[in-house]
């Protein structure tokens, strides 16, 4: 039952906030026991919080002392190692640059990926305006405080949350005093420092975290540069709080493609290069919370975000009648995005029943340009591309795109068992597309969508240790500039892709059920099991034209479509080992007929055509995955962990029909390492070793067309083979580091 008192109300604000209260890391990186009280926040923006009882969902939760803990390389790795329902793919061939998917929806930073999650920092949306991607390379791991992903279409998260959200926090000082440096180094020529540190003087706190990672890569031509910074400044009067943030990122990211299966027999080398990205970026945000009385509480934010992405890639020009074998395409995109958010939370008591009713309301714009160049090029005996004409530009084109959202969310306890929940939000979406070469007017045009969805949980809770749910919810995506102007299967795109004036696209409308239940085994077991159901009406998908690379291709409305699923977790601490496990078991199926072009697969018809039917499993989704880890701490100066993750086959994409001769990609296990020991009291050596078996394996495939075979896989234009092309994993890793630690 939600108490109505500032004592509850002030430290589940500062638990939104940081994501957990924290005192200062165990320099043993030992094993906590589980948390008695959950406060979790269900909202876009830090409010008073709800009991995790009360959310009708399967929340996952994540302390970032847990994922410093592991010292993955990104934020990706650990997602994909340790929470349920989550795969990544290296489909772009860089560790910073994966496809992550949850429950069969995907956040990707590739333009053009039809994307289904919605991303938070701080209650600021993060899916960049031009294409709703996500850039996962932008934020540093040290800045996290906690994370959670929220299931399903939950309304009140605004466009793209098909099937799930995360909500990322950051640290500040007042959470996280002290502070630590870390030097790191190992296989891939990977060499990193970090450091942070926070505190407080008076009534301001601050924190600040930078590192710098360079690596060659364990694949030939990508390399990676990161280098990031996070800083925050907080003031605090009474009840009010003031935050001012800034996440800056310069970062050089150089990708491997996928390669034909006839190249494996060294999966190291690239299909073409180069392939290049360069993210810079820069967020600003200001952030407040102010507490009217005991149970009313206001807080917003506003920022201002500079993006821009330089992309360089090497492709086949697969004109077959063309003595030009290859081109260069440069692109850029360069973006400015402003925003604000305000939401007012008030615990009190509506009919006799406990009630907490937050309201919202938020606003966004961004303006984009998009610019792309080409160049004819041949190809070496390497593969790698020389230019032999000038650049010529293709592209010049401006975005502007508006977003407008009113939400709510109202939770009632009628009784110590049971509690519900509804909420809705209202969506208005602008996207608008202007040709800068007066060469393609057609361009020009505002394309408007609008829609309320609403949502509506239950929760009963037989006795403190038990909690069962259900809920049904809806969410919008709407067609971004990139898909609205690469929709003519006439005319595939490549992406970053070339504007043209194509057929309109409809905005994708989703409709998820839940049902489940958690609980507690004692002071230091838990479980959760839940059962899912998502369905799209006209799903929006990348259809691959079978070229050369997996990126030419174009969108189209594709009808129904569903993932539907079940996944179950469980934690217990027993002594020295603590033991976490999850499966999850997606379908992801297509439920309308409709006819691809796909000349690339076996079963296509004359025409390249294939026929997709109701019931195909789509592409690129594993049905089964499960992880395991085992925490042992042997002594108290010493933890050693072992990580085990689990994939079902998956189809290639172009193979919607699931015909193709070359059937499935097969599925594989990996085991990580992962150890701390304490030299001394401020000092700790740790060590991680991935893929421990050196197993080889493929994430991500696509169908398409092998120029080269040649001797030595040169360019052979006359000897053209259909191949599966795939995205080879990485070979087993090891990296050693120090950190040395300071507290307050």
């Amino acid at each position: 039952m939600i108490r109505s008192s500032r004592s509850l109300a002030l430290p589940c604000l500062l638990l939104i906030l940081t994501g957990q209260v924290r005192a200062a890391d165990p320099p043993n990186g030992g094993i906590q026991e589980l948390p008695a009280i959950v406060v979790t926040g269900a909202l876009p923006l830090p409010g008073l919080g709800l009991p995790l009882r009360d959310i009708a969902g399967n929340l996952q939760s994540v302390r970032g002392m847990d994922i410093g803990r592991q010292h993955a390389g990104n934020i990706t790795e650990y997602l994909e190692q340790n929470l349920g329902s989550v795969t990544v793919n290296a489909a772009q061939g860089n560790p910073y640059q994966p496809d992550v998917s949850y429950r069969g929806f995907t956040a990707s930073p590739l333009l053009g990926t039809p994307q289904g999650l919605s991303v938070f920092q701080d209650g600021v949306r993060i899916n960049e305006p031009f294409g709703d991607v996500v850039n996962w390379d932008l934020l540093p791991l040290a800045a996290i405080a906690g994370l959670q992903v929220i299931p399903g279409s939950n309304p009140v998260f605004g466009l793209n949350t098909l099937g799930g959200a995360i909500a990322i926090s950051t640290k500040s000082g007042s959470s996280h005093p002290g502070g630590q440096l870390e030097l790191s180094g190992g296989s891939f020529g990977r060499k990193t420092w970090e450091l942070e540190h926070g505190g407080r003087a008076g009534k301001l706190d601050y924190f600040v975290t930078a590192n710098d990672s360079a690596e060659r890569g364990w694949a030939e031509h990508n390399p990676s540069l990161v280098r990031q910074l996070f800083g925050k400044i907080g003031y605090r009067i009474s009840d009010t709080r003031v935050e001012l943030s800034l996440t800056a990122a310069n970062n050089d990211l150089h990708g491997a493609q996928t390669i034909p299966r006839s190249f494996l027999d060294n999966p190291r080398q690239a299909y073409t290069f180069p392939d290049e990205n360069q993210n810079r970026a820069s967020l600003w945000s200001l952030s407040g919370s102010h507490f009217f009385s005991e149970t009313v509480q206001l807080s917003g934010n506003a920022y201002y975000r500079n993006y821009s992405n330089r992309n360089l890639s090497s492709n086949v020009n697969g004109d077959v009648n063309s003595a030009i074998e290859a081109s260069n395409a440069r692109a850029a995109v360069l973006q400015d995005s402003y925003g604000m958010s305000l939401q007012l939370s008030r615990l009190g008591r509506l009919a006799a029943m406990d009630n907490q009713l937050a309201i919202g309301i938020s606003g966004d714009l961004a303006q984009a340009s998009f610019t792309q160049f080409s160049q004819d090029a041949q190809f070496t005996a390497r593969r790698d591309t020389v230019g032999i004409a000038p650049y010529a530009l293709v592209t010049d084109a401006r975005t502007v795109n508006s977003n407008l959202g009113l939400f709510f969310s109202d939770t009632l306890s009628w009784n110590p068992r049971w509690s519900g929940t509804v909420s809705a939000r209202y969506n208005l979406a602008r996207v608008s597309m202007a040709d800068q070469t007066g060469l393609q007017a057609l361009l020009n045009g505002t394309h408007e969508f609008s829609r309320i969805n609403p949502g509506l949980g239950l929760s009963y809770h037989p006795h403190p240790g038990l909690t069962a749910y259900g809920g049904y919810n809806q969410g919008m995506r709407t067609p971004t500039a990139i898909e609205l102007a690469c929709a003519d299967p006439n005319a595939p795109c490549s992406l970053p892709n070339a504007f043209i004036a194509d057929p309109p696209l409809k905005p994708v409308i989703a409709k998820t059920a839940e049902f489940g239940a958690r609980g507690k085994l004692g002071a230091t077991s838990n479980w959760s099991a839940a059962m899912f159901r998502t369905t799209l009406a006209d799903d929006l998908q990348f259809i691959s034209s079978s070229g050369a690379a997996s990126s030419t291709g174009y969108f189209q409305n594709v009808g129904a479509t569903r993932r539907q699923g079940l996944e179950f977790s469980a934690r217990t601490v027993r002594d020295k080992l603590a033991a976490t496990l999850s499966y999850s078991h997606i379908e992801a199926r297509y439920l309308t007929a409709y006819r691809e072009r796909s000349a690339s697969n076996s079963s296509a018809d004359g025409n390249g055509d294939i026929q997709v039917l109701p019931g195909n499993r789509m592409p690129g989704l594993p049905q089964n995955s499960l992880k395991l880890r085992l925490d042992y701490t042997a002594t108290p100066d010493w933890d050693i962990a072992a990580s085990l993750l689990l994939r079902s086959a998956i189809y290639a994409r172009g193979d919607e029909n699931n015909q193709d001769r070359n059937g499935t990609v097969a599925g594989y296990f990996l085991v990580n390492l992962d150890a701390i020991y304490t030299l001394a009291k401020n000092l700790q050596l740790f060590a991680r070793v991935d893929n421990l078996f050196n197993r080889q394996y493929a994430n991500f495939a696509v169908l398409g067309q092998n120029y080269f075979n040649g001797p030595g896989h040169t360019f052979d234009g006359g000897n053209i083979l259909t191949e599966q092309f795939v995205a080879p994993g990485a070979p087993r890793g090891a990296w050693l580091g120090l950190r040395y630690l300071w507290y307050k």
